[in-house]
């Protein structure tokens, strides 16, 4: 099993940035792709960001232009780096991973809080 542990999360005004971080460990082996997703109080789990072994990244519309997803391997790390941040940002922001197969697994979650 992998477990993932967010940090980085906090309360920013608009227009500034945050970078999240997400550990993994356990059985790590067999990781194909990691990613973030987040999701605000009423809504669904929307996909944010995810970059593959190897090296591909994949950014949702509403990101585009101010969102960064690296890597650390030597860590077992991913970063999201976010800039320009805007109000409409406001989410729990959720670390994932998948292994060969299909199956995810999700950490405890990050809130992000933009005011205006």
């Amino acid at each position: 099993q992998v477990q993932l542990v967010e940090s980085g999360g906090g309360l920013v005004q608009a227009g500034g940035s945050l970078r999240l971080s997400c550990a993994a460990s356990g059985s790590i082996f067999g990781i194909i792709a990691m990613g973030w997703y987040r999701q605000a109080p009423g809504k669904q789990r929307e996909f944010v960001a995810d970059i593959t072994n190897g090296g591909n990244t994949n950014y949702a519309d509403s990101v585009k232009g101010r969102v960064t997803i690296s890597r650390d391997n030597a860590k077992n790390t991913v970063y999201l780096q976010m800039n320009s941040l805007k109000p409409e940002d406001t989410a729990v922001y959720y670390c994932n991973s998948e292994i060969f197969g299909g199956v995810r697994s999700w950490g405890q979650g990050t809130q992000v809080t933009v005011s205006s």
